[in-house]
């Protein structure tokens, strides 16, 4: 099976589990990058959760890879006030009609992740074949492993 992860990550955390995935998975993968800027705590924190409260959209760099080339495209976000970003969310709009299959991945501080997905599936009109949820304290405590490893078996 072709795969290919699609993430957006602000401060680090979603992509360090896209990397754990990609490894695993042996797999490509393209990072996506918001054109707004996102950093500090009024607009990176703030102003990005009021974005993802509101469902927005936003403009992506240049996508690299083009999803209709593979059997399945694993989409990671960050979670921001129990939601999807804007990144995530445009990129799936602009590409929904290319997905065979997805799943799904979120790092969060707390809550949120499963509302999420079942707005990521809504969105994508798919049911994903799997889906991972880690907090920042799982990633402190080192174990978030276990839970990628059982995502990744299920994917195979």
């Amino acid at each position: 099976m072709n795969l290919l992860i699609v993430f957006y990550s602000r401060t680090g955390n979603t992509k360090n589990i896209a990397e754990l995935i990609t490894n695993s998975l042996n797999c490509e993968y393209e990072e996506i990058f918001d054109t707004k800027k996102r950093t500090g705590f009024i607009i990176g924190f703030i102003k990005s959760g009021y974005a993802a409260t509101r469902k927005k959209l936003t403009t992506l760099k240049e996508i690299q890879k083009n999803p209709e080339l593979y059997d399945l495209i694993i989409l990671g976000t960050p979670i921001w006030n129990k939601r999807m970003t804007p990144a995530i969310r445009t990129y799936i709009t602009n590409n929904l009609s290319k997905f065979k299959n997805v799943a799904f991945f979120c790092t969060e501080g707390g809550k949120g992740g499963l509302k999420t997905f079942e707005s990521m599936a809504k969105l994508c009109q798919k049911e994903p074949l799997s889906t991972l949820e880690i907090t920042k304290k799982e990633i402190k405590k080192g174990s978030h492993i276990d839970k990628i490893n059982k995502f990744v078996t299920e994917i195979k």
